[in-house]
């Protein structure tokens, strides 16, 4: 009789979890993100930190199933913090939001997103600073749908998170991210030609000094200064009636 290999699941701890990110930032950090992933000795280093500070053997699947996991929540939070009335809260690691409706009205929208009504999110820091640059770029990033479609083979179970030290920082600025990008992105989809900025010839804003009433040679050279360099003060000097201008200009600091 044929003995069926007996398969060896994997507690996947917190403490795993937050090892594994020190090290991918590390390397995120040094540019060993190839535009395939992560290069080869990656691997092998993340392997190697996780046995010497949690005293467990993994391998590169397990690393593999949490890569594809981290990527799936930075695409989740991200597409919520980019929305009116999402936020962080950073002592419970979760996303906050403004009131049930809010909630609900999402939720009917992306079905992927209800399990992070009370789901905890830890080492979001480390998670946004390898993969906001991915995810604009392209490099080495995965959808949310290959996430979903590729299940992770290595079972996790969560531990209860320490509270951390409240930090500093604001929801607000997470979310404003998430909306300057959307227009960003969505600015450079336009065809159309940006508008140029008006600049005055420095020989017209010559010749116009020339016809101030009585202005001395020896006011010219400042005067012409001024005016080159901040084409608002050429504006307002036009905009005067001739018997004004002498003395508006010799007002210029």
């Amino acid at each position: 009789n044929k003995r069926k290999k007996s398969r060896v699941y994997l507690t996947w701890t917190a403490e795993m979890d937050t090892t594994l990110l020190v090290a991918l930032v590390e390397h995120h950090n040094n540019v060993d993100h190839a535009q395939n992933g992560w290069k080869p000795h990656v691997y092998n280093a993340c392997i190697k930190h996780v046995k010497d500070t949690c005293d467990v053997d993994i391998t590169k699947e397990n690393i593999t199933g949490r890569i594809k996991t981290f990527d799936k929540q930075y695409e989740i939070i991200t597409k919520m913090l980019a929305q009116s009335g999402f936020g962080l809260d950073w002592v419970k690691n979760m996303v906050s939001v403004d009131s049930d409706e809010v909630w609900s009205r999402y939720v009917e929208a992306n079905k992927d997103t209800h399990a992070y009504r009370k789901k905890v999110v830890l080492n979001w820091e480390s998670i946004n600073t390898i993969y906001s640059k991915d995810h604009a770029t392209g490099v080495g990033a995965r959808t949310g749908a290959a996430c979903v479609q590729e299940p992770q083979e290595t079972p996790v179970v969560e531990e209860s998170p320490e509270v951390p030290q409240k930090r500093e920082r604001t929801d607000a600025i997470l979310c404003m991210m998430g909306k300057m990008k959307m227009y960003f992105d969505d600015t450079l989809k336009t065809t159309e030609p940006l508008p140029m900025l008006k600049v005055t010839p420095p020989t017209e804003i010559l010749a116009a000094l020339k016809q101030v009433p009585d202005l001395e040679d020896s006011d010219m050279p400042r005067a012409y200064g001024k005016l080159i360099v901040n084409e608002r003060l050429f504006e307002a000097l036009m905009a005067l009636p001739e018997e004004l201008r002498k003395p508006w200009v010799l007002t210029i600091d």
